[in-house]
């Protein structure tokens, strides 16, 4: 692995610099919160797939208190379609009209001023429209609705007041390996925070526990990058890593205000 330092100046010629997680930081935040989780969910069959991108492309995008993850000198877009299944609040049962539904999410990879490494969502297509509006008012991200169905190993999608329907057509293959820590597929898989921005520009930071996934690399048909080009960027041939997973059973904690300093400026 290419040797990166503990600190690097900030990509957008700020001067301001960021520490960069380390492996110890990477693997701290898989550790179970200490209060009680807010939600419970199963995320289901996930076909992972991630481009290439040049990462002032990404920092232009991000928050001020947010900076983009690298592995190996090099930063990545995720395009992630898969099942949500039994999504409840603590306390109440799950609903089937309600509790399970399709996604699609358009993420970066990024760390805080503390180091911390976490996801940036730039979209999160949705075909349960009560999921979208809940997820937008309580967890600040950006949901999309959109149609979404599944065939086999066919997923498609639908954003609401697009022409284009994204398609992806993958080979099912048994997911067994577990990302070894300080790999590529442990910087794309193996993340637990989120953050988002509130409308007031207040950075938020929400944690995630689960076991690892396990994981295979997918033989691809198609792979369309259309959401990603949604979301005004601009990419080009097939992904470089494809990965499937069964999935895995997710506790959900409140969001909290980032740690100080990371307040957006308006």
């Amino acid at each position: 692995m290419q040797a990166l330092p503990n600190r690097y100046p900030g990509l957008m010629g700020s001067g301001d610099t960021m520490r960069l997680p380390t492996l110890q930081d990477r693997l701290a935040v898989r550790e179970r919160p200490d209060t009680l989780p807010v939600m419970f969910q199963r995320w289901r069959d996930l076909l992972f797939l991630h481009w290439e991108i040049e990462a002032n492309l990404i920092q232009a995008r991000l928050p001020d208190g947010l900076q983009v993850d690298l592995h190996e000198g090099k930063t990545y877009l995720g395009l992630v379609p898969f099942f949500m299944k039994k999504v409840r609040p603590k306390f109440l049962p799950a609903l089937p009209w309600l509790s399970n539904f399709m996604e699609l999410n358009v993420r970066a990879y990024v760390h805080d001023e503390q180091g911390r490494p976490g996801v940036w969502f730039f979209s999160l297509d949705c075909n349960q429209a009560i999921a979208v509006e809940l997820a937008r008012k309580f967890f600040h991200l950006p949901y999309q609705h959109a149609r979404m169905e599944s065939r086999g190993a066919i997923y498609e999608c639908q954003r609401k007041g697009k022409t284009e329907t994204a398609r992806y057509e993958f080979t099912p293959v048994p997911s067994g390996e577990v990302a070894k820590p300080g790999s590529l597929e442990f910087f794309l898989l193996e993340r637990y925070l989120l953050f988002s921005d509130t409308r007031s520009g207040r950075l938020k930071c929400g944690q995630v526990h689960h076991p690892p996934y396990t994981f295979a690399k997918a033989p691809i048909q198609r792979a369309d990058p259309s959401p990603i080009l949604w979301e005004g960027f601009q990419i080009e041939g097939n992904p470089v890593s494809a990965l499937v997973s069964t999935g895995v059973d997710v506790e959900i904690f409140a969001l909290q205000n980032a740690p100080s300093g990371t307040e957006k400026e308006r």
